[in-house]
């Protein structure tokens, strides 16, 4: 055989493509890959990791707090919710 022209290739396996899946990649939201300094690819990498431990750290809180049948309820001392214990008597 002689060699396919790449064009015609590309459409061959589209093609072929086409005809066993229904699948298609989904469109490209987001721009191109692009070159960092070293500087700004250091800041995201520790900026992830610390979104990371953190993501990590609430987990395990939540894993822990269903092991031990804890309800983590928010806490506001100066909210509505501390207002409901107090006792209110007249100084007269």
């Amino acid at each position: 055989g002689s060699p396919v022209p790449p064009e015609e290739r590309r459409l061959r396996d589209k093609k072929h493509l086409d005809d066993i899946t229904a699948a298609r990649l989904p469109p490209l939201h987001h721009s191109p890959a692009k070159l960092l300094s070293i500087e700004e690819s250091i800041a995201i990498q520790i900026q992830q990791k610390e979104a990371y431990e953190e993501m990590q750290a609430k987990l395990a809180a939540q894993k822990l707090a269903e092991r031990l049948n804890i309800k983590m309820l928010r806490f506001e001392p100066e909210g509505d919710a501390s207002m409901q214990y107090r006792e209110v008597r007249d100084e007269d």
